[in-house]
């Protein structure tokens, strides 16, 4: 059986409840990798947003990749490592004109909400942008330069520890979730994804969101003994 190295996790509707994370799903974190495995925390939110929710539990984890791919985060040194060009001045200038809000500017993604989709495609086509769209729960538009995504961003938080991606598990609740799925030697999806999740996911769990992860992580234990 193959051994694994390391967790990737995202945080919304998967380790979080609205954007809380139960002391248990704290706890499990914190004795998976007590027991060596590394933890990546892999997530669409800007990161200074991420930052304010979290506080200092963000030292739960080895390594942070926000901005759905854009940037690693180092919860040690508090430094941060952009992956991608910085977000366009001129994209956020002409979106605030064509009145779209809110719009959150982080340091290589912007997003908004699903009503300004049409909008948000026109801004970016009229400026000749190489950029495209990503959703999260149909709900929420990401807007990241091409090619950037929670995939490419995990492979880069990898190669810091020089861990295959064959040795991740990756756990995650929504669309924007099937690439880091994709990428890695076991998908996990907890039992509150979206359908498109689960049908490519090599395991969904029983339980929901933090109590999935919990179960995902018992697992991982036990696999690791064998």
């Amino acid at each position: 059986m193959t051994q694994y190295l390391a967790l990737a996790t995202d945080f919304d509707e998967t380790i979080a409840t609205s954007g809380k994370v139960a002391n248990t799903t704290w706890n499990a974190i914190l004795n998976l990798r007590q027991s060596g495995i590394k933890v990546i925390l892999i997530t669409g939110r800007e990161l200074n947003i991420l930052l304010d929710i979290v506080g200092e539990k963000i030292n739960r984890f080895d390594l942070v990749v926000a901005e759905n791919g854009a940037l690693i985060y180092y919860p040690q040194s508090q430094e941060f490592k952009l992956l991608c060009l910085p977000v366009n001045s001129v994209l956020i200038e002409t979106l605030k004109a064509r009145g779209v809000n809110p719009l959150i500017v982080g340091k290589g993604m912007v997003s908004t909400y699903q009503p300004y989709e049409k909008i948000v495609r026109e801004v970016i086509l009229s400026l000749n942008l190489s950029y495209e769209i990503t959703f999260n729960k149909k709900r929420i538009i990401m807007m990241l330069p091409k090619g950037v995504n929670k995939g490419k961003g995990l492979l880069a938080a990898l190669k810091e520890f020089q861990i295959s991606p064959e040795n991740t598990i990756a756990v995650g609740d929504a669309e924007n979730d099937l690439d880091l799925l994709k990428f890695c030697g076991f998908g996990v999806a907890v039992a509150n994804a979206l359908p498109e999740l689960k049908q490519i996911a090599d395991w969904v769990t029983t339980k929901e969101r933090g109590e999935g992860v919990e179960e995902l992580i018992s697992f991982l234990f036990n696999s690791n003994r064998h």
